[in-house]
């Protein structure tokens, strides 16, 4: 019978092995980090496409609250008869550009306590500003010199300009908005022509609270 006789490892054969069970641990660890960082890539994604579409939704949300403050402010400068309007506007602007454009207003006189219509510098249209006879009103408005005020009881004509400019959509990518007419039904999505009582964003897609964003 032939005995088998355990071979003793030696210290070199243990320093041989050693490299290679390390390799194999480093390597392991390696999947488990890359693993790690593709579920949290694939976590992050969502988040900041969510953020990005918030993001959009508020600046969707300011600039429609410009163009319906400025739609209001022209509608009760023309109910206070400052300039002329055509018959069929009820008093509302034809279109948008005309809230850029700006129109002549008249008045008689200093008006007592007026708001200031160049409060923000930004908005300024002439070398100076002047009392505003939109007085409570000057908010997003701006005005030209006056034409002529010779004194405190002649007329005062300057120009006001609405708005500064037809916002971008952050949802469509265009100055292009969806308009409403005082004669328009409330829901409808043809803009009769008449003037402009009403804005809405021609995006059809659907916002994070799910409500349209055409609806706002």
């Amino acid at each position: 019978m032939i005995g088998i006789t355990a071979q003793p490892i030696t210290p070199t054969a243990r320093r041989a092995r050693a490299p290679r069970a390390e390799s194999g641990m480093t390597f392991i660890e390696l999947m488990i980090v890359v693993a790690i960082l593709l579920i949290l890539s694939t976590a992050a994604l969502p988040i900041a496409r969510i953020t990005a579409k918030r993001q959009q939704e508020q600046e969707l949300r300011i600039e429609l609250r410009e163009m319906r403050n400025a739609i209001d402010h022209y509608k009760d400068a023309a109910d206070r008869n400052l300039f002329q309007v055509e018959a069929d506007t009820d008093g509302y602007p034809p279109d948008l550009q005309t809230l850029v454009q700006g129109v002549d207003v008249t008045t008689t006189g200093a008006p007592a306590g007026g708001t200031p219509i160049g409060s923000a510098a930004s908005n300024q249209t002439g070398p100076a500003t002047t009392s505003s006879p939109l007085s409570g009103a000057g908010a997003g408005m701006s005005a030209s010199q006056p034409d002529q005020a010779n004194s405190a009881a002649e007329s005062v004509t300057m120009h006001v300009r609405f708005l500064r400019k037809i916002p971008v959509d952050p949802m469509t990518g265009k100055a292009e908005w969806g308009l409403r007419s005082v004669q328009d039904d409330a829901d409808s999505g043809a803009w009769g022509g008449q003037d402009v009582f009403d804005v809405y964003s021609l995006s059809t897609g659907t916002a994070i609270d799910g409500s349209k964003y055409s609806d706002w």
